[in-house]
C-alpha cells in the first residue's frame, strides 16, 4: 500500500529536479522507465478508478525544507490522506477492477506458498519482528538490517535491495505472494543483490531515510518501500508497490530489478554519485535551527487561531470530521479545536467557543456511531474509506485506541455526557481484553485480514467483523428486528451509503454496523423506555460477540513499542479519575464492562512498570524501542522518551506514585542528552549514534501520531511547572526554543502542526494553574478529591499531590521544589484531605472539599 507523506513532498521543485536531474544522467535509459514508476503510482491513486495502497502513516518531517508555503498546502491537501481537507486521495480498497483480480489472484496462492514455506529458511528466521518473521521462508535470501548484509553488499560489490513494510500492511502481503513467493524473483535478487527486510514499525529511523528520499524525489510513498541502495547505504532509487511483471503499460519489478543491474554494471560510479548527491541535498533541506530563543510576541494566538480557522474551513457539517473521504480520525485536530473552544471561552466570547467546541463534538459523536467503531468489540479502525465513517479499513492501531480515548474523555470532562465516557469505557475494555499481555504489556496492532472461515485458502479484509443479516437472525434471535434496524442491517447488505463505501460490491450481502438514528428515537418507534432498548442492544452484541469470537482471528501484531504504549498509558490514567466523574447509578452495556475507574490506573502501571523491567536500562538511562521475546536491537527514539514522559507525567497527576514522576524527569533528562540540539534548538529524532541512518531530522508534523517535538515542548511546560529554580528555567528555555525552531511552519503552515500549536500557546500563558492536594494517600477521600481536581477540562494546569508523612516523597519536593514542600507542610491535616489552587505566585485559601475545590477551579 502506498500512501503519501505531506513533508518530502513539499521539498521545493528545484531540489526534486535537481534530484531527478542528478538520477537520469546516472541511469539514463532504465531511468526514464523507473523514475516514471512513483510518479505513474501516485497519479493512479489520485484517480478514482486507481488502487491507493493505503494504512497508518508516517509524520513529514522539519519545516526548514519548505521554500513555498502554497506548495506545502496544496501537497497537504492532494497527497496526505491524515490531512483532513477537501481533497484526499482515495482508500486502499477503491482499486480498480485489474488490480483487484491481481490482488484475488494472489490471495488464492496463500494456501500453496504456506504449504511450500518449510522448503526455504533465511535469516529473518532468528528475528522477533512478526513482520520478518513473515518473510522468514520466502525464497528470497533476506538479511535484517546491519552490518552482516552491508559487508556482504561491498564484499559482492552489487547494490542492496530493501524492503521495508510492517505485519498488518496488505499490500506488503500481496508483494510477498506476487513476488518475494515467486522462484524466479528470488533468483534475480538473490544474484543481484543483497535483500534488505526491515520492519518500520521496529526501525522507524530506517524508514524515515528512504521513505524521505522517495517522497522528495517522487513525491508520493507508503508501504511496501522498496529502495535500491548502494553499498554505502545511499539511495539509487526507489518506489511503493511494484507488481512482479509489465502490465499495463507499467514495468513490473522483474523489469525494475534487470535495469537497475544494467545501470549498475555500465554506470555505477555515476549511481553511487547521484545517490551521494541525493542525500547531501536532504541533509541541507532538513536542517532547522531556531534563528531566536523564543516565538516573536502575539506568533503563538496567531498560530492558534489560523490552524482552527483552516480546520473549520475542512469542516463536514453534515458528517462530521475535517475534510472529505478517505476520512482518518486525527485525534490532534480534536485536541487543537477544544483547546481553541477554551481559549475562547476565557476571553469571553462563548458564542464562538460553542460552534468550535460542536464541531469536535459532533465529530466524535459520528465516528462512534459509524463503521469505524468496532460496535461489537470495542475501539475504532484504521480509518473510513467513505465521507460517513462507515466502511472502515479494518486494522486496528494502539495509537488510535489511546488518542481517541482521551479525546473522548476530553470531551466528557466538557460535557458530562456519558455517551462519550461510555466510548473511552469501550475503547479502555477493549485494549484489557484483546491487546494486553500477561504482564500488562499493550500491543502494537490488529490486522485488517482474516479467514471467513477455519481452513479458507485465503484471507479478507474484514472478514472478522461484518455480518449478514441471516447470521444476525440466528443469532440474536427474538430481537433481531430491533437490532437490524437499529444498526442498518439488510439482506442485501448495508455498504450503500455512499458510492465510496463498496463500489465493487465486495461486500455484496455483508452489513458493517453503523447507527444511523438516536437511541431514543428508535426506543419510542419500539414503544419501549430507553433503558429496556439499551439493555436489549447490548445482550444482542454480547450474542454476536460471543459468536465472533470462534472466527478466525485476525493477525495480532503483539510487539510492545514504548512510544504507543505512553499514549495509552496517558488515556488509561486519566480514565482512572476522569470517570469517576459520571452520574451514579449510571449503567453499562456490552462491550463496555462498567469498571471501576480506579482500576483503569492499574493497568497505566502495569504497562509502565513493563517498560521499565524490559525496555529501560537503568545504570544507562536509556530505552529500547520495542519488545517482542526480548527487546529489539533498536534504541529508543525520540517519540519513545517524549510520549512515554507524557504518559508518566500523566500517570503521576492522575494519582500514581511520586515514582513516575522521578522517572519521567530522569528520561527528561536523557532525552536531553541524547537528542536536544544544543546549538540550534529542538530534538532530532534519533540518537545519532548508528552510521548507518543517513539522515537526522527534527520532526513536526503532527499527523496520525503527534510529532516528538510537540510532545515535548508540552511536556517541558509541564515539567517547568512542576519543579522550581533553575531547573524549571531549563525546562522553559528549552521549550521557548524548540518552538523557534519551527516558526516558519507555525507562520505558514499551522494546519499541519495542530499540538505544537497548542504548545506554543501554553508557553505564553503568562502563569500556569496548579492544583496542590495535601493529604495522605492512605485516606479514602483523597481520590475524590484528586477527581474534582481534574473534573473539569483544563489544559493550563498542573496538579500536584503530596503526602507529607511520606518521607521519601517530602524529601523529592525539598529538592525539587521547596515552596510545594512547605505548602504541604503548613496545610496537613491528619483527619482531612486539603486542596489549594495557586496562580500568578498566589494561592486560593485552603478547602477540605472536593465540590468546593470543583467550583474553586471553574471560576
Amino acid at each position: 500500500m502506498a500512501t503519501s507523506h505531506p513533508f518530502q513532498a513539499s521539498l521545493c521543485p528545484t531540489l526534486r529536479a535537481r534530484m531527478n536531474t542528478r538520477i537520469i544522467i546516472a541511469i539514463s535509459t532504465p531511468f526514464s522507465i523507473t523514475a516514471s514508476i512513483s510518479n505513474f503510482m501516485l497519479k493512479k491513486q489520485l484517480s478514482s478508478s486507481a488502487p491507493h495502497f493505503l494504512s497508518h502513516n508516517t509524520r513529514s518531517t522539519s519545516s526548514s525544507s519548505i521554500k513555498s508555503a502554497k506548495l506545502l498546502s496544496h501537497t497537504y491537501r492532494t497527497l496526505n490522506p491524515k490531512f483532513s481537507s477537501p481533497s484526499r486521495p482515495l482508500p486502499r480498497r477503491l482499486h480498480s477492477f485489474r488490480i483487484l483480480a491481481m490482488a484475488e489472484q494472489s490471495s488464492r496462492t496463500t494456501s500453496t506458498s504456506q504449504q511450500q514455506s518449510h522448503r526455504h529458511a533465511n535469516r529473518l528466521a532468528a528475528e522477533h519482528s512478526p513482520y520478518l518473521l513473515q518473510h522468514a521462508h520466502n525464497p528470497v535470501d533476506w538479511y535484517p538490517w546491519g552490518e552482516e548484509a552491508f559487508s556482504e553488499a561491498r564484499k559482492r560489490d552489487v547494490p542492496i535491495f530493501l524492503s521495508i513494510g510492517y505485519s498488518t500492511c496488505h499490500w506488503c502481503h500481496v508483494m510477498e505472494v506476487e513476488s518475494f513467493e515467486d522462484e524466479g524473483v528470488a533468483e534475480l535478487l538473490n544474484d543481484w543483490f543483497v535483500s534488505i527486510k526491515v520492519d518500520r514499525e521496529e526501525r522507524p529511523d530506517v524508514d524515515k531515510v528512504y521513505m524521505t528520499y522517495v517522497q522528495a524525489l517522487h513525491g508520493g510513498g507508503g508501504w511496501p518501500l522498496s529502495v535500491f541502495l548502494s553499498p554505502d547505504l545511499k539511495p539509487l532509487m526507489g518506489g511503493t508497490y511494484f507488481p512482479p511483471e509489465d502490465k499495463y503499460g507499467r514495468p513490473g519489478f522483474k523489469t525494475i530489478l534487470r535495469k537497475v543491474k544494467e545501470a549498475w554494471d555500465k554506470k555505477k560510479d555515476m549511481l553511487v554519485s547521484s545517490g551521494a548527491f541525493a542525500m547531501e541535498q536532504l541533509a541541507e533541506a532538513l536542517t532547522a535551527t531556531a534563528g531566536s530563543n523564543k516565538l516573536p510576541d502575539g506568533l503563538p494566538q496567531t498560530a492558534l487561531n489560523l490552524c482552527a480557522e483552516q480546520l473549520a474551513e475542512s469542516y463536514d457539517s453534515k458528517y462530521g470530521g475535517f475534510g472529505s473521504a478517505p476520512k482518518f480520525p486525527r485525534p490532534v485536530e480534536i485536541q487543537l479545536m477544544l483547546y481553541y473552544s477554551k481559549k475562547l471561552m476565557e476571553s469571553q466570547k462563548p458564542n464562538e467557543a460553542k460552534k468550535v467546541l460542536e464541531m469536535s463534538v459532533f465529530t466524535l459523536q459520528c465516528m462512534a456511531k459509524g463503521g469505524i467503531h468496532d460496535h461489537i468489540g470495542g475501539g475504532f479502525h484504521r480509518y473510513s474509506v467513505d465521507e460517513c465513517w462507515h466502511v472502515p479499513h479494518f486494522e486496528k492501531m494502539l495509537y488510535d485506541q489511546g488518542q481517541l480515548a482521551n479525546a473522548f474523555l476530553n470531551v466528557f470532562s466538557i460535557t458530562k455526557d456519558m455517551f462519550y465516557s461510555s466510548v473511552c469505557r469501550d475503547i479502555l475494555d477493549y485494549l484489557r481484553r484483546d491487546m494486553t499481555g500477561p504482564n500488562g504489556e499493550i500491543f502494537s496492532a490488529e490486522d485488517a485480514d482474516s479467514a471467513e472461515f477455519e481452513g479458507a485458502s485465503r484471507k479478507k479484509e474484514g472478514a472478522f467483523y461484518i455480518w449478514t443479516s441471516e447470521e444476525v437472525d440466528k443469532v440474536v434471535g427474538e430481537h433481531a428486528t430491533v437490532f437490524k434496524d437499529h444498526y442498518y442491517i439488510k439482506p442485501s447488505g448495508n455498504c450503500d451509503l455512499s458510492r465510496m463505501s463498496d463500489p465493487h460490491n465486495e461486500f455484496n450481502g455483508k452489513n458493517v454496523l453503523i447507527e444511523r438514528n438516536s437511541t431514543s428515537a428508535m426506543a419510542s418507534k419500539y414503544g419501549m423506555p430507553v433503558e429496556k432498548y439499551l439493555d436489549i442492544l447490548g445482550t444482542c452484541r454480547q450474542k454476536l460477540f460471543d459468536v465472533r469470537s470462534k472466527r478466525p482471528r485476525p493477525h495480532l501484531d503483539d510487539k510492545v513499542i514504548v512510544s504507543w504504549n505512553g499514549l495509552a498509558i496517558s488515556s488509561f490514567a486519566r480514565a482512572s479519575k476522569i470517570l469517576k466523574c459520571e452520574s451514579q447509578g449510571g449503567r453499562f452495556h456490552f462491550p463496555v464492562v462498567g469498571t471501576d475507574p480506579k482500576e483503569y490506573i492499574e493497568v497505566a502501571e502495569k504497562a509502565a512498570s513493563f517498560i521499565r523491567k524490559h525496555l529501560y536500562d537503568p545504570h544507562k538511562r536509556r530505552l529500547q524501542h520495542s519488545f517482542r521475546n526480548g527487546p529489539a536491537k533498536a534504541p529508543g527514539f525520540l517519540d519513545d522518551y517524549a510520549f512515554l514522559i507524557s504518559g508518566l507525567l500523566d500517570l503521576y497527576e492522575f494519582g500514581g506514585s511520586i515514582f513516575w514522576l522521578v522517572w519521567a524527569m530522569e528520561l527528561q533528562d536523557t532525552q536531553d542528552e541524547v537528542f536536544l540540539d544544543k546549538d540550534g534548538g529542538g530534538y532530532f529524532n534519533t540518537p545519532g549514534e548508528d552510521p548507518s541512518i543517513l539522515l537526522r531530522v527534527k520532526e513536526d508534523h503532527d499527523g496520525a501520531e503527534p510529532s516528538g517535538n510537540s510532545v515535548s515542548a508540552i511536556n517541558l511546560i509541564r515539567l517547568a511547572s512542576i519543579v522550581s529554580g533553575s531547573r524549571s528555567d531549563n525546562y522553559r528555555r528549552n521549550a521557548e526554543r524548540l518552538l523557534a525552531v519551527f516558526e516558519k511552519r507555525l507562520k505558514d503552515a499551522a494546519v499541519a502542526v495542530p499540538l505544537l500549536c497548542c504548545a506554543a500557546d501554553m508557553v505564553s500563558v503568562p502563569s500556569r494553574k496548579q492544583v496542590v492536594v495535601v493529604a495522605n494517600k492512605a485516606s479514602g477521600e483523597f481520590d475524590s478529591m484528586l477527581a474534582a481536581a481534574h473534573a473539569s477540562y483544563s489544559p493550563n494546569e498542573t496538579v500536584i499531590h503530596i503526602d507529607p508523612t511520606d518521607e521519601e516523597e517530602i524529601g523529592f519536593w525539598e529538592d525539587t521544589n521547596s515552596n510545594i514542600a512547605l505548602m504541604a507542610k503548613n496545610n496537613f491535616s491528619s483527619d482531612k484531605v486539603v486542596a489549594l489552587v495557586c496562580q500568578n505566585f498566589t494561592c486560593s485559601p485552603p478547602v477540605s472539599d472536593p465540590k468546593s475545590l470543583e467550583s474553586l477551579l471553574s471560576q
